[in-house]
Parts: C-alpha cells; structure tokens; sequence
C-alpha cells in the first residue's frame, strides 16, 4: 500500500535472461507483501487488548484462498496462525503484475484503518522523498513540493508525442513546449508551476468527471488508454474478492455511485523506486462495511498519474473479520497488488520492478 505510469525503458537482452530477470523482480514482490505485513502485525499486535486467540472459521474465505487463490493447507494453516503468506498470481499480459497476501491479525481491524491511513508514518519511510494531503476542495498550496528533479526538466525540452521520458498525454507536451521560456534562468521554477497548475486542474477534472479525464498518454510509441486500462485491471477476479460489487463499481463510476459508507482522500507523494523519483497522484477510497458484514473495513489506492514507469496501479486492503469476541479480537488482512508497467524489461525493468513491488 505504499502505491498512472511509465517511461519508456528500452532495454535489450536475450528472452531467457529478461524472463529471469522479471521472475526475480516478481519475487521481490512477494517479499515486499510479506514485510509489510509483518510490519501491521508487530504494530497491531501492540495495540491488542487480549492474548491471542484462535480465528473463526470462515468458509467462504477458506473457499475463496482455495479456489481462487490455489493455496495450499499448510499456506492456510500458517495465515491462521499470524505468518504472512504472499504469492505472484498469473498475469494475462506481459505488463501485467498481481501480487496476492494474506495474514490474520490478533488486534480490532479499526486500528489497522489507522494504520493505513497514518500518512505521517509513510512521510518517514525513506522511499518517500515528500507527501501532500489534498484539502477539500484541493488547492494549490497543497502540492508544495511536488516538483520535477532537475533531470527530468531537462528532458522534458525534448520530449515530443511518442518519444518522452516524462509520462504525459500529447496535448500537455505540445502546451509545455510553447509556454515554457528555455533559456531563461528560472526554467525549472517554470516548469514546476505549470506542472503544479496542471496537477490541480486535472484532480479537479477528476473530482468532476470521473475516470474519462485520466486521458490518454503519448509518451511512447503506442498510446495508452489509461480509463480502459484501468477497467481491465480492476477485471481481474483471482485478486480481487467478489463480495463488495458496490465498492468496486465506484472506483469505475467516480463521482457517481458512491455508497454512504465510503470516503475520499486524494495524497500525493514523491516517491524514490531506484532509479529516479517519481510523481505520484493517488485516491484512497476507504469503506467501512455493517456490523453483520465480512468486511469491516475495504482500502483502495488508485493511482491517477505516475510520471514513470507505472501505467496504472491499484493497492487493495481488506480487514475480514475473524473474531466476534470483543476480549480476543482479530481479522484477516488480506491485500492484492495490481499493476500494468509497459516497457518494464530488461535490467532497467527488472529494478524498477524489485523496488516498486519489493
């Protein structure tokens, strides 16, 4: 959870050494699912009110880990017993990336939707170079420090539809170009006004229209569609429990649609992947399910514009519950990763794979 799109990383090697090197950055995923969870359970676990106690059983979640997740009894046994279990699920494209984890947790899911929702504590990680709330409505003054590295600037004077290191749509490249004076010595303050300008007019477009004004990216060769590329993302079932159609029909129908019990809260971050820092725009769409509902508490992350590397991204985090006993609470933290990184080969990808996913 820590979590639209790339650059076009064009990188050689031979087939059998890219697909080695896209295992390895997958296992990175695995591993990285793993650490956060075991860091919400030592947190949690301080924060519990009663000794450890042994989780209900759930069918229809010991269905769903069975069947849709192919887990194993041993890996189901061990989630029941507090030990993280992540795993790679298969991707229908080559771009495609789902990372699947589960644990259950001996603590009330409340405080993990503290947790979650604790954006000092991501401002101390040290992936995180700089991180903005949005007020409501946003405003300019939120996006101080959301800005450009001197690199990027410089390769943003070159950029053109279909060749730009910069993820961006034609339109916004071909306005930068004219509007930008080159030469002068605040060049970068220039482009970082605009960019800023541009960040807000365009959450504010997305708080009125929803996912059509997301747009289309020409930053490579090959546009990319980024509302249908999200549509099909958010299509696959294997990661994606089937229980909250209401949640998951807001994510596509944003603004409308929006059950009573869901909230907004749009961030933005700077984030370092390992090779350069990147931009990110994020929504975090919170739930909070009815007493007699599975779900306590549904968290979506979707991402709306990423300067590198990620076309689309969606971070999911489920608190089922798993103790009726307000002396031994607990829930099954359950998580799915989803991503599209177009270009993502090669050593080049295969890093920005290991640091985004691990």
């Amino acid at each position: 959870m820590d979590a639209p799109t790339g650059v076009a990383i064009r990188t050689g090697g031979s087939g059998k050494g890219r697909h080695a090197r896209r295992k390895e950055g997958v296992r990175g995923g695995v591993a990285m699912i793993r650490r956060f969870m075991l860091t919400a359970v030592l947190m949690l676990l301080v924060a519990a009110a009663a000794a450890p106690a042994s989780p209900q059983s759930n069918p229809d979640l010991q269905a769903f880990f069975q069947q849709d997740i192919e887990l194993n009894e041993d890996q189901i046994a061990a989630i029941r017993n507090g030990q993280p279990v992540a795993k790679t699920l298969p991707s229908r494209t080559p771009a495609e990336v789902f990372l699947f984890g589960a644990v259950y947790i001996h603590a009330t899911p409340e405080s993990y939707f503290q947790f979650a929702r604790d954006f000092d504590r991501l401002r101390k990680l040290p992936n995180y170079l700089a991180l903005g709330v949005f007020s409501n409505p946003p405003q300019e003054s939120d996006l101080k420090g959301f800005s450009f590295e001197s690199d990027d600037i410089q390769a943003l004077k070159s950029c053109k539809p279909g060749d730009c290191l910069i993820q961006m749509p034609a339109s916004s490249i071909e306005e930068l170009q004219r509007s930008i004076n080159w030469s002068a010595a605040d060049v970068n303050e220039q482009v970082n006004q605009r960019l800023r300008e541009t960040a807000l007019q365009r959450l504010l477009a997305y708080q009125r229209e929803g996912n059509q004004v997301l747009g289309i990216y020409n930053d490579k060769r090959n546009p990319t569609v980024v509302p249908q590329q999200f549509a099909y993302m958010l299509s696959y079932d294997k990661a994606l429990p089937e229980h909250l159609p209401d949640f998951y029909h807001y994510l596509l129908a944003y603004p409308n649609a929006k059950p009573a019990n869901v909230e907004d809260t749009f961030y933005w971050a700077r984030v370092k992947f390992g090779l350069k820092p990147t931009l990110r725009v994020v929504q975090m769409v919170t739930m909070r399910g009815n007493p007699a509902e599975p779900v306590a508490y549904a968290i979506a992350e979707k991402q709306l514009y990423s300067s590198h590397y990620f076309e689309t991204a969606l971070d999911l985090s489920f608190c089922v519950r798993g103790s009726d006993d307000p002396k031994q609470p607990g829930f099954y933290l359950i998580m799915a990763m989803g991503s599209e990184q177009a270009g993502l080969t090669g050593v080049k990808g295969s890093i920005v794979r290991y640091d985004y996913h691990g």
